[in-house]
């Protein structure tokens, strides 16, 4: 196994109301899920191969609970990457060269039935962890916009965050506002509802954890 480590942020949006359900182990509250996720890598590595300055995106949609498999993806590499990178990535993103179950991408990979062709495209990618803002645009498949959510009487701010000590993905994720659209291969669109800013540290192992 090639041992690999990805450290960057984090902006994720799926169909829950704010809170998201399968966070805690639950069931998708709208009866099925679909989510868009995206990554800007600040450091890292699979073998020799670097990866840091790289941008990377998914579609996902799955009929009922993720657990329940028969999910569909889509994934989106950095078209600035080279063609080593692309394979490091992607290797990364499907689960390979990662302990079992040890991290998202290997969770993920396990309940997907139909993964669609990759695309190396332009990804315009921005996020504020802190701030819960952030912007993801792949022209011609997929746009996602996240950002505070917001008192409904007098338009304030709420800050709420999650921590998971033991999760699979971060540590500690703030809670936002997402709203999102994909057209292709993927459709989907939805609004207000569950986004996820977090910092991800994660290895061939799991969460490089900070404890």
């Amino acid at each position: 196994m090639t041992y690999w480590k990805l450290k960057g942020r984090e902006l994720a949006n799926c169909n829950c109301e704010y809170g998201c359900n399968c966070q805690f182990g639950g069931l998708p509250d709208k009866g099925s899920c679909q989510a868009v996720f995206a990554m800007a890598i600040d450091e890292g590595f699979h073998g020799k191969i670097e990866l840091a300055g790289l941008n990377i995106a998914a579609v996902f949609r799955w009929p009922g609970p993720i657990h329940e498999g028969k999910g569909e993806c889509v994934a989106f590499v950095d078209e600035r990457a080279s063609e080593v990178q692309r394979s490091a990535l992607l290797t990364i993103m499907t689960g390979g060269d990662t302990d079992p179950f040890a991290t998202v991408f290997a969770v993920f990979a396990s309940t997907v039935e139909t993964m669609h062709e990759p695309r190396f495209v332009p990804i315009q990618f921005d996020v504020d962890v802190e701030g819960r803002t952030g912007r993801l645009r792949v022209p011609g498949h997929v746009e996602m916009h996240g950002e505070p959510i917001r008192n409904p009487v007098n338009g304030a701010e709420v800050r709420a965050q999650i921590r998971l000590p033991d999760g699979f993905e971060y540590e500690v994720a703030e809670v936002g506002s997402g709203t999102s659209r994909s057209t292709h291969p993927i459709a989907l669109e939805h609004a207000s509802s569950y986004g996820q800013f977090a910092h991800l540290h994660l290895d061939s192992h799991g969460i490089v954890r900070t404890r």
